[in-house]
């Protein structure tokens, strides 16, 4: 088990959290930076990252490239006297509105097939042509944003890992997402406790079937925790397996917590807003940041299972080729 993972149990033990906000930087880009970066890179950033002071984001996602993310359109193009101009649009950036730095993936050479043009960017986002713009969501809250990039100017002292090697880059800092998205929450039944209580309060453990429900989630939970000590919640394939029980696993939490409050869930007086309805509301995006559950099943199969992958008519061609929508 890794540091990181290690104080995040912790916390999670102390029935305590990580402020949500600080999971990008001190879970992905503090890691990335540490495997990718040059010296002057960890000097500049990993200090801002350690202590909090610096926010950071991922400037991965566009309208037309989610899932298959390698087939992203934000350039960046090289200028006589060295710079880079980037342009382009992200979305889905966590917390890209209080973030002072992004870490963006662009497109640097598109004759070369699309997961291999790719080049990884570390982006001041108080930059010139950059503009940031909340998305509301079902709970009212603004957690992503969508990112425009027009006219940015970078050096080569802002690229890290590789030029051309971004995906690489790109997906070691997925594997940490997924891995990372289900470490903190599926030990110690932190999601489900406050439903436990809520069941004993109004009664509703006393029917057979919620009882019955309920038992089944705490089995599976704890499984998971299991699961997650096996793998020693490391960054690899595996994650993906994790990350899909407890997404999916959540859903079902919430939805059961929805069941239990009944029609009051639905409906309620002044601006607090019960547990149960929140949690479902927000549990919906769960099963679709960090990779879809079909995108996470794919990747266990592919990866960690060996099984053959799904046929790509696009592999090797160059990115300008293909189409795009």
């Amino acid at each position: 088990m890794t540091e990181n993972d290690d104080w995040r149990s912790q916390l999670v033990r102390a029935q305590s959290h990580l402020p949500v906000e600080h999971f990008v930087p001190l879970t992905l880009i503090g890691p990335a930076i540490i495997d990718w970066g040059t010296d002057d890179q960890r000097q500049r950033y990993l200090p801002g990252i350690a202590s909090g002071e610096d926010m950071w984001c991922q400037l991965f996602s566009e309208p037309g490239a989610g899932s298959d993310l390698a087939s992203l359109a934000t350039r960046a193009v090289r200028t006589e006297d060295g710079r880079w101009i980037v342009d382009g649009q992200k979305v889905w950036s966590s917390f890209a509105d209080i973030s002072r730095y992004g870490m963006l993936l662009a497109r640097t050479d598109p004759d070369l097939p699309k997961n291999a043009g790719i080049t990884c960017f570390l982006v001041d986002l108080r930059s010139p042509g950059v503009t940031v713009r909340p998305l509301r969501q079902l709970t009212g809250s603004e957690h992503f944003c969508e990112v425009f990039l027009e006219g940015v100017e970078l050096t080569d002292d802002t690229i890290l890992g590789p030029l051309n090697g971004g995906w690489r880059v790109a997906l070691s800092t997925l594997t940490a997402e997924r891995s990372g998205l289900s470490g903190d929450s599926a030990a110690s039944g932190v999601e489900l406790n406050p439903v436990l209580a809520l069941a004993r309060s109004s009664g509703a453990w006393s029917h057979e079937v919620t009882r019955d429900r309920l038992t089944a989630l705490i089995a599976t939970e704890r499984a998971l925790t299991l699961t997650n000590l096996r793998f020693e919640v490391c960054p690899d394939d595996k994650g993906s397996i994790t990350k899909l029980l407890q997404s999916e696993l959540s859903q079902r939490i919430s939805e059961l917590a929805f069941e239990i409050v009944g029609p009051t869930g639905a409906y309620w007086d002044g601006d607090a807003e019960p547990m149960p309805t929140h949690a479902l509301l927000d549990s919906r995006r769960l099963t679709v940041a960090g990779g879809t559950s079909e995108i996470q099943r794919n990747i266990i199969a592919e990866r960690v299972l060996g099984l053959d992958r799904e046929p790509d008519l696009e592999r090797g061609r160059p990115w300008r080729e293909l189409r795009r929508g």
